[in-house]
């Protein structure tokens, strides 16, 4: 009688974000029971911060998961540190997936990642009980409405993520140079329809009002539940929170418009996706490929925006009516339109949290605006 060969054995160790640990061992055993009449296999889920995870995984690539989520603007140097291989059968995920996540996860044309979330961005949040539709197109209504109210707009000017948002629409620019780690910048340019100057003093402009606070991402939470911020701008990790403070008032929308140099400007914004990577020294690449693509399906996609309220890369899960009906995510949409992706090197953030954060407390200094723009992108684009 013929022996049948015992299953085979299949080890993969999973990295994602710790907030995402019970729906990702949910997916993972799925995939289990789904492939065990054909292999025997072990996953292990650990907890890794997107945001570090190119860091340590290059830190020792043989030790690293085989299969693991981080943020796109990683995506270049996990390529080109050879932590991830090009995508053999690329084009039905390039079909499945919003065109923006598919470029997100691509570097030079070339897909290296499965697109996982799209919603890494930002927009406004406001209570209906203050504001109406027209209040909140420009920052002019909503810091009028909220000076009359007695309660504030909040947005964070420590964060060179959200400054951005002031520089991003104006013909201004910065973004990476070829080498991919030093900055091009004219955030200080003196010519042109909007100079660096002129957008410093429509931060200014709005940093004078009473209606305003530059606050953290925790404190602009803290205030809406205790009543002192009645709009700011944020993103979709705080759509519940904000759902449960305002209740029936809560609103979202793009970001509004702002004065600048006599004309209104729309705000941009940073996008930025989540990202499924597989490494490219795992022991089992197949089996990390399909594990991947398990977990980016429609399907589990659909699943992570019910139990975490995180917005689908897939097309077709983007369009559900769900998703649709999420003020959040609709509001993060509507801004898309003005956002771009976040490719930046390091160099980019101190400095601008250093100007905008003198900006936000009304220049103290009493220097040159025009020298600390200077000085920010002498320091931005530093090699």
């Amino acid at each position: 009688m013929e022996e049948t060969a015992p299953p085979q054995t299949v080890e993969l160790t999973v990295w994602g974000a710790e907030e995402d640990m019970e729906l990702l061992q949910e997916i993972t055993a799925a995939f289990q029971a789904r492939y065990a009449d054909q292999a025997s296999i072990q996953i292990t889920c650990q907890p890794q911060s997107e945001s570090s995870c190119k860091d340590i995984l290059l830190g020792d690539l043989e030790a690293g998961a085989d299969v693991f989520t981080f943020a796109d603007d990683q995506s270049a140097a996990l390529a080109a540190a050879g932590a991830l291989d090009p995508i053999e059968d690329a084009a039905p995920i390039r079909a499945a997936n919003l065109s923006a996540a598919v470029e997100a996860a691509s570097v030079s044309g070339t897909l290296y990642a499965y697109p996982l979330t799209a919603d890494n961005g930002y927009f406004l949040y406001y209570n209906k009980a203050y504001f109406n539709e027209n209040d909140v197109q420009t920052m002019d209504g909503i810091l009028a409405a909220a000076e009359a109210a007695g309660r504030q707009f909040s947005m964070d000017w420590t964060s060179a993520w959200y400054v951005y948002a002031f520089f991003g629409n104006t013909g201004l620019e910065v973004g990476l140079n070829e080498d991919g780690l030093t900055n091009y910048c004219t955030w200080n340019r003196t010519d042109g329809p909007i100079s660096g100057v002129d957008v410093a003093q429509a931060m200014l402009s709005i940093a004078a009002s009473p209606g305003f606070s530059s606050r953290t991402d925790e404190e602009f939470l803290k205030g809406v539940q205790d009543g002192s911020v009645i709009a700011g701008v944020s993103g979709v990790w705080n759509a519940v929170a904000v759902q449960e403070a305002w209740g029936e008032h809560a609103g979202a929308v793009k970001l509004p418009t702002f004065t600048c140099n006599g004309r209104q400007v729309q705000m941009a914004s940073f996008s930025g996706c989540k990202l499924i990577g597989v490494n490219a020294y795992s022991s089992q690449p197949e089996w990390a490929a399909r594990l991947a693509e398990w977990i980016t399906s429609e399907e589990n996609q659909r699943l992570r925006f019910e139990r975490r309220g995180q917005g689908p890369a897939n097309s077709s899960a983007a369009a559900s009516a769900e998703v649709q009906n999420s003020a959040a995510i609709a509001a993060l949409l509507a801004q898309s339109e003005f956002s771009q992706l976040q490719r930046v090197g390091g160099n980019f953030w101190d400095p601008v949290t250093e100007f905008a954060t003198s900006m936000a407390k009304g220049n103290p200094s009493g220097a040159s605006l025009q020298a600390q723009l200077d000085r920010m992108v002498e320091n931005v684009t530093a090699r």
